[in-house]
């Protein structure tokens, strides 16, 4: 072996940022209706929002090509209107990454917003502020370390994704091979010093995730308690 080839890397940075970037966009307004709402539908929308992680991964990509397969009425509809095809692409990936990595920016985010002091909000809207800028102005600057705390546990699970990227995106080298999956054909092989080298780098993501988020708890508890 001359070298590690390191596009398995560069590519599940890509697909854990793009996952990261999608959570946040539809993850934060979900996790804040979630925290405003207790009525049958938020319990629905939260159940089902946790059952990417009771699923099994490969359960949940199964799942997901029988919905967006080039044989499904979705896939069929984006690939002859579009020509996007979603199965053993880089945004296969994206998708899978997204769907498994969402529960736990919504979880952290949802949490945090509970916790948001009333009276701030009540203040604010007795003052005449709109909900928006109460989100913007108060609750969020208030919530924001549990928000990071979800991203990075989001951005660390979309890193991770093993199962349900490989059902959807397969392992095509130079085009939808994660390093899990890099990890795991290495392994069959027999190129262990890969391997190792592999399984090196992402503990070292995974225990600086660990680090930053066990950091932020600390700090809002100590917020709390002050």
């Amino acid at each position: 072996m001359n070298g590690i080839n390191l596009f398995p890397l560069f590519l599940s940075f890509k697909v854990a940022s793009a996952s990261v970037a999608i959570a946040l966009i539809t993850g934060i307004p979900l996790a804040y209706f979630l925290s405003r709402n207790k009525n049958r539908l938020s319990y629905f929308i939260d159940s089902l929002m946790n059952l990417p992680i009771i699923f099994p991964p490969t359960v949940l990509g199964y799942y997901l090509l029988v919905l967006l397969g080039r044989q499904s009425h979705i896939g069929k509809f984006l690939e002859n209107n579009f020509d996007i095809m979603i199965v053993f692409t880089p945004l296969g990936a994206v998708l899978a990454s997204t769907i498994v990595s969402i529960p736990y920016l919504i979880k952290a985010a949802k949490v945090s917003f509970e916790e948001v002091d009333k009276d701030y909000i009540n203040a604010a809207r007795v003052m005449g502020k709109t909900e928006t800028v109460i989100f913007f102005t108060i609750i969020l600057p208030i919530a924001w370390r549990g928000v990071i705390s979800g991203v990075s546990m989001a951005f660390a699970r979309a890193l991770g994704d093993f199962g349900t990227t490989l059902m959807v995106a397969g392992s095509i080298p130079d085009e939808t091979l994660t390093m899990p999956i890099a990890i795991y054909n290495s392994l069959q092989a027999d190129d262990g010093k890969t391997a190792n080298i592999m399984v090196l780098i992402m503990t070292i993501i995974a225990l600086a995730t660990l680090f930053i988020i066990s950091r932020l708890s600390y700090k809002r508890k100590g917020e709390r308690n002050a």
